[in-house]
């Protein structure tokens, strides 16, 4: 399915990638299947005075946590997002961070259409169009799009 909008909600272990327009949506639920999962780890200068930077370990993202990022999982989420303009990512911690670290590199086209990063828990698939309806509105008002009138 090829529409404008995307709202995508990602942690680790898995992400919830909803198109939508006007008239359709569709959802599509992706797991990671790699069987580590980081734990967290030190933030900011905490973590530099412990010898757990990235620059003393290197088993550590530059936002904290292990860098267990799941590639072929993060490929795949944005595989799935082919063809849509705009994507609101969602999520409750460093998964949706991770996500667009690996789309800057790895899937410019996805890392151009993210037009926003909002930190939510764990609201449902409507209450995840929901949000991402009202944001889009705003967000297209706010840019011009002619077809909001």
């Amino acid at each position: 399915m090829s529409t404008y909008h995307a709202i995508v909600w990602i942690d680790r272990s898995e992400a919830h990638v909803i198109m939508f327009d006007r008239e359709h949506m569709e959802a599509r639920k992706i797991k990671s299947r790699s069987h580590h999962k980081s734990t967290g780890g030190h933030v900011g200068s905490h973590r530099e005075m412990h010898g757990r930077g990235d620059k003393t370990s290197g088993g550590h993202s530059p936002k904290g946590g292990h860098s267990t990022s799941d590639d072929n999982f993060y490929h795949e989420v944005a595989r799935a997002l082919a063809g849509v303009h705009e994507v609101l990512l969602t999520g409750p911690a460093q998964g949706k961070d991770e996500f667009r670290a690996h789309c800057q590199h790895h899937d410019k086209d996805i890392d151009k259409a993210i037009v926003g990063v909002v930190t939510t828990d764990h609201p449902t698939d409507p209450q995840l169009v929901a949000m991402a309806r009202q944001y889009f509105l705003k967000h297209d008002k706010m840019q011009g799009d002619p077809s909001l009138g």
